[in-house]
């Protein structure tokens, strides 16, 4: 029944190329919970997933100047360093499989939580970030860093958090960025995160590169055929929708 897993690629696919949300939000729930993989193999099949789907996003923006090189290097001073940390103590407690599995599983369901709220935020975030008062207070190297590292952690035990934190992070520590700068160097940034995380993973063996092909092969036309739908449905009430499962599902795995 190995197509299924092309479905589900095609459906996820659809949905980020719709409303923008990541995949792995989406991805690493739907296989924990829909197909029955284990939660630690979802989170390292979904991070390689992740940096391959993300490429072709991050050479468009990279294309049409949406990309910040020097915010994006600053994040990944943080996220790199904390991916390869995180890496080594997931790798310590390997042996134990169901503390691992339980550490992964309360991670991803926190993570997910966080991002519904992202979610349901973003505009009270951009209209924040819009205001004047906020409007020429960049932040510094110091604290961009310090994001970067928080995210990466967060993204290598749980495969989410990149995208929808990412970006909200972002709108808050550069206030005076357009919203397709900001989305760019987020993605950009998201990529190499995705990569060394997902690697690393492969090195603890929780990788399933069957699983992976099959998610590929229908993520991608998937990703092409919401694109082209974007624009006729209303994305605000499907956000909203997505958001509000995202929280179950998130506050299930926590809890």
């Amino acid at each position: 029944m190995e197509w299924t897993y092309s479905v589900a690629g095609l459906a996820v696919g659809f949905l980020v190329g719709l409303t923008g949300v990541g995949g792995g939000s989406l991805m690493t729930p739907l296989l924990v919970l829909g197909f029955g993989v284990p939660p630690v193999v979802a989170v390292g099949t979904d991070l390689l997933y992740a940096s391959i789907t993300k490429a072709g996003g991050a050479w468009v923006h990279a294309r049409r100047g949406h990309v910040d090189w020097r915010v994006a290097g600053w994040l990944a001073a943080g996220s790199l360093p904390a991916a390869l940390l995180t890496l080594a103590l997931l790798a310590g407690v390997r042996e134990d499989l169901e503390r691992f599995s339980s550490i992964i599983t309360t991670i991803l369901g926190v993570a997910l939580m966080l991002t519904a709220v992202s979610m349901l935020f973003r505009g009270p975030l951009l209209a924040l970030r819009r205001g004047q008062k906020f409007r020429h207070h960049p932040a510094g190297p110091s604290a961009t860093v310090a994001v970067g590292a928080l995210i990466g952690a967060l993204v290598t035990a749980s495969s989410v958090g990149a995208g929808a934190l990412g970006a909200a992070a972002l709108l808050f520590l550069y206030p005076g960025a357009a919203a397709a700068r900001i989305v760019g160097t987020d993605i950009v940034h998201a990529v190499p995160l995705a990569l060394v995380a997902g690697l690393g993973h492969a090195s603890l063996g929780t990788v399933d590169y069957g699983v992976l092909g099959w998610l590929l092969l229908g993520s991608l036309p998937g990703i092409l055929l919401g694109s082209h739908f974007a624009s006729s449905l209303p994305n605000s009430f499907l956000k909203n929708a997505l958001a509000a499962v995202l929280a179950l599902v998130g506050a299930k795995l926590a809890l």
